[in-house]
């Protein structure tokens, strides 16, 4: 969009690209852990999973722009401003500070919404799409559902009408979400050190890859994409594994087979039989 002064669809994308590309030559470098299968099959999948995402998103924002339906985040700050809606656009209070409080709260939601989709079974059967992946590494970040994306624009893009988030703000949000959650599922070794001192504020790759273990009391934990302090201050905080990071196993334990790593297999998982619903409901 012109509107912001520069094309925001060009920034987002040539900073996912580049963070992309950052994380797949350390993962080649700094391995964490012994991959599964093959790169090539499991990114034709994941990739795949994100290219139907993006056809979704982009059909249901063409129907609903005749129906001046403001579905994507961006698109709700406009909308925002232009109606005079929201606290933000109520308030007169210093750009840094409304800029601080707006980050905060919109990773609050993001946290929010992770934690509701393992606790409705009806929005588990999108999400352990995400889960179904045997191994994790930066394109595991992509690798949602296409109803999960769309219910998802529809959750940042309400909290943003209720906040009055800045247009600009908004965009520097999702591309810091996006940034950091291809960051923090890449199959890459951190110094421990080094990880101790990021995961005081940031999720890192050794944090989230505990909430992808097959073991629900670790899978039910750590389900913050940026800011670590929601999983401390709710008691959602693992530090470790307790099979440790080269033991652990990744995915569902219902669904160890080949099929996740196939794109119409992960396409149809939703609508397939719930024994995976059930299991996680039980453990909460």
């Amino acid at each position: 969009m012109q509107e912001l002064g520069f094309n925001e669809g060009v920034w987002r994308f040539g900073s996912f690209a580049l963070i992309l590309l950052i994380m797949i030559v350390l993962e080649a470098l700094l391995p964490r852990r012994k991959r599964r299968h093959s790169r090539i099959v499991r990114w034709a999948t994941n990739l795949g999973l994100m290219a139907s995402s993006f056809l979704g998103v982009s059909l249901l924002m063409l129907g609903l722009n005749f129906l001046l339906v403001p579905i994507s985040a961006l698109i709700a700050a406009f909308y925002a401003e232009q109606n005079n809606l929201g606290l933000f656009n109520w308030l007169d209070w210093p750009v840094w500070v409304e800029w601080i409080i707006a980050f905060i709260i919109l990773d609050f939601v993001i946290w929010a919404q992770h934690w509701v989709t393992h606790k409705v079974p009806l929005l588990w059967r999108l999400h352990r799409v995400h889960h179904s992946d045997h191994d994790l590494d930066a394109s595991s970040a992509v690798r949602f559902h296409p109803l999960e994306i769309i219910f998802s624009i529809f959750v940042k893009a309400a909290a943003v009408i209720i906040i009055g988030a800045p247009a600009v703000l908004v965009v520097v949000f999702e591309a810091a979400v996006n940034g950091t959650a291809i960051f923090n599922h890449a199959n890459f070794k951190l110094p421990l050190w080094l990880d101790a001192i990021i995961r005081r504020v940031l999720v890192t790759p050794d944090m989230h890859r505990i909430h992808h273990s097959i073991d629900l009391k670790e899978s039910n934990t750590n389900y913050g994409f940026a800011l670590t302090v929601w999983d401390r201050l709710f008691g959602t905080y693992t530090e470790q594994p307790k099979d440790g990071h080269e033991g652990m196993i990744i995915g569902l334990a219902h669904e160890q087979q080949e099929g996740p790593e196939k794109l119409w297999w992960v396409l149809t998982f939703p609508f397939k039989p719930n024994h995976g619903v059930k299991a996680k409901k039980k453990s909460d």
